[in-house]
């Protein structure tokens, strides 16, 4: 069978090498950055996007962030300490910091901040993450106490995204969050013309060292075949790929700089069990086993990839032989087809979204052959990134195939979906006593090698009850101009580097 992308890739390698490399013709000190896809909203702790993330990081900073090999490094807090039994959490809050209104940031913003994330009614990404914070304590303007309910290891971790930004109070009090991003980060939103350009300025009153640029100007180009011969051509400076048959274009291409690191973010078949017939154990096994995980690797993605579970953390990782049904087997899927009496097969819609990730409408017909194969059919339903959104967190859909973000904790990583009181629970669809307390006890787990064990349990009974059917862990991949100097690519596909980048022209 001839493998559509690898036709498609030939093209592309045609007309891409077909553009000739040329000098930018814009010598200013502004940042010409162009991608795919766009921000779907502003609210920074709302936002489930990755498109809104690379957006949204730039404006809004946490209390403490991650360096590219996911060490916590300080932010807007400059230290912290637990106490002995991890049931209080203290940070020390820099001094001098303002938002981009002119107005201080203090400890009264951070406690305001996260009792918006709290709120049931903000519908916060990351709420799951903080619901041991019992109470905030803010004895001065730079010191914050969090009062837990009980040990939290990783709730340090968990501050570290963009869902949890700090914002103004009195923002809050307004409500606006839709049309305005008043944040502290080293950027600026200037303009917003959603799905054609941003402009961000610098931030002059930022109080780190840096930007060394006059600003960003972000195009979106829906094509990346077109963000890569702008690229070659020299029209743009920076482009954020998310497509492998695009990015490995650029493997032996000296004329541009292509950096390229594994990424954390995970590609899944996420079945939504509480609809039947996903509601049986059996029948989502079965279709565990009857799918090539590296198949669709190599299909959607021209291998460019490692096949994964659950937890695509390095420190986590379990051998792929542990886990249940791991390699293609489709007698197996069979009998457990007909043990579920569904032997006669049924239909399934599938949703995927059109250009986050853009592999995805590949994963999904690749699944879609191999399901066939034990009388399952697949029906997809290509959506727009913003409705796609939009359906998933409201579990719309039969089942998904989505691109998930890694966290560099396992319980930061999944207590959104795998705990009882997680808030994406629902899109989750589906939770047992066994999951709810593994992670639990990983959460007040201080002993590595304990921890490692509890995950490690975590991970094989989520495997073998196959809520989801996760499939493989890619590339981060971003491109520049020689010129552009000081980016730091990391494997959450951060931007947050662009605070040093200067432009060597």
């Amino acid at each position: 069978m001839i493998n559509k992308r690898f036709l498609l890739f030939l093209l592309l390698l045609a007309l891409v090498t077909a553009v000739t490399p040329g000098m930018a013709q814009d010598n200013s000190n502004v940042l010409v950055m162009a991608r795919s896809a766009d921000t779907t909203g502003l609210d920074p702790h709302t936002q489930t996007a990755f498109a809104s993330f690379r957006l949204l990081e730039l404006i809004y900073e946490p209390l403490v962030d991650l360096d590219a090999d996911l060490n916590i490094i300080p932010a807007l807090a400059e230290s912290w300490e637990f106490n002995d039994d991890a049931t209080m959490l203290t940070l020390h809050l820099r001094a001098g910091v303002t938002f981009h209104d002119g107005s201080a940031m203090t400890s009264e913003d951070v406690k305001a901040t996260f009792e918006r994330i709290l709120n049931e009614e903000t519908a916060a990404a990351a709420r799951a993450n903080y619901l041991s914070i019992a109470s905030i304590d803010t004895p001065d303007d730079t010191t914050v106490i969090f009062n837990l309910s009980a040990p939290d290891v990783p709730l340090l971790t968990a501050l570290a995204t963009v869902n949890a930004a700090i914002v103004p109070s009195e923002m809050i009090e307004s409500g606006d969050f839709n049309s305005t991003a008043i944040g502290t980060g080293p950027f600026k939103l200037e303009s917003w013309v959603p799905e054609e350009k941003t402009i961000l300025s610098t931030n002059p009153d930022w109080w780190g060292e840096g930007p060394y640029v006059d600003g960003i100007e972000i195009r979106i180009i829906p094509d990346e075949a077109s963000i890569l011969a702008a690229l070659r051509a020299g029209e743009i400076d920076f482009a954020l790929l998310n497509d492998p048959l695009i990015a490995t274009l650029l493997i032996g291409d000296d004329s541009v700089v292509l950096n390229r690191v594994p990424a954390i973010a995970y590609h899944v078949l996420q079945l939504n069990a509480s609809r039947a017939p996903m509601d049986i154990l059996e029948v989502r096994q079965a279709m565990s086993c009857a799918i090539d995980r590296q198949e669709v690797l190599d299909t959607a993605s021209l291998g460019e990839g490692t096949v994964t579970g659950p937890l695509t953390i390095p420190a986590f990782s379990v051998p792929l032989d542990e886990f249940f049904c791991y390699q293609k087997d489709l007698d197996k899927a069979r009998e457990l087809l007909n043990q579920a009496g569904m032997a006669d097969g049924f239909t399934l819609k599938v949703i995927a979204a059109s250009a986050e990730p853009p592999t995805a409408l590949a994963e999904a017909q690749n699944i879609q052959a191999q399901l066939a194969e034990i009388g399952i059919t697949i029906e997809i339903e290509s959506l727009e990134l913003g409705v796609y959104v939009d359906r998933w967190l409201a579990a719309d859909f039969d089942a998904a195939v989505a691109l998930n973000g890694g966290r560099p904790d396992p319980y930061t990583m999944y207590a959104r979906y795998w705990t009882k009181s997680g808030n994406l629970q629902t899109v989750a669809g589906y939770i047992d006593d066994t999951l709810d307390s593994l992670m639990a006890q990983g959460k007040a787990e201080t002993d590595p090698a304990k921890r490692f064990d509890i995950f490690k349990q975590f991970q094989q009974h989520l495997v073998e009850m196959a809520p989801w059917i996760w499939l493989y862990n890619g590339f981060e991949y971003t491109a520049q101009q020689p010129y552009v100097q000081g980016f730091i690519p990391s494997p959450t596909d951060s931007l947050v580097s662009f605070r040093q980048v200067t432009l060597e022209r």
